[in-house]
């Protein structure tokens, strides 16, 4: 028997579905996580890795807005990653005052050798969903998270690491 209270249909509903998006985010960033320190990085380091690796040199405010955290925070992993030799801070030609965050030799070499093999392994976590699910999951995702975003206060003053 159920012992939990309920709240009315519609909040029942939600509230099912926030434990059950946050249980399969928290298993699912666990297991990648894992996939990652294998690596000898830490997941934002991996995030930083993955992002320049597919777009190329950003800025520091560029780079925190991709990968979802605040200035702060991008210093200190960008810090982290230069110290590896894995990335590097390079003034842009044209401006002086900007300043572009990019992959050394080193760091391009890495993230070519180990994403596919991460890909591979997101690749078999989710392959308990169909093709279709997947993106019918992903197009829900996507509709629900813009949605909530529209109504959030300026994430410029959000300070969660």
């Amino acid at each position: 028997m159920k012992t939990t209270k309920r709240y009315g249909k519609r909040a029942d509903l939600a509230l099912s579905l926030w434990v059950k998006l946050a249980r399969a985010h928290s298993t699912f960033a666990r297991q990648t996580s894992r996939d990652i320190e294998q690596y000898g990085l830490t997941p934002p380091q991996f995030s930083v890795l993955e992002t320049l690796g597919h777009l190329g040199p950003l800025t520091m405010g560029e780079l925190g807005r991709k990968i979802l955290v605040t200035g702060g925070c991008v210093t200190v992993i960008v810090d982290n990653l230069q110290k590896e030799k894995l990335a590097e801070r390079v003034r842009d030609a044209s401006d002086r005052r900007v300043i572009r965050v990019q992959l050394t030799e080193k760091g391009n070499k890495l993230f070519q050798r180990i994403f596919e093999q991460h890909a591979g392994r997101v690749t078999e976590l989710a392959s308990v969903l169909s093709a279709t699910e997947q993106e019918a999951l992903a197009g829900l995702l996507k509709k629900l998270g813009l949605a909530i975003q529209q109504h959030e206060p300026n994430p410029e003053t959000h300070h969660d690491h």
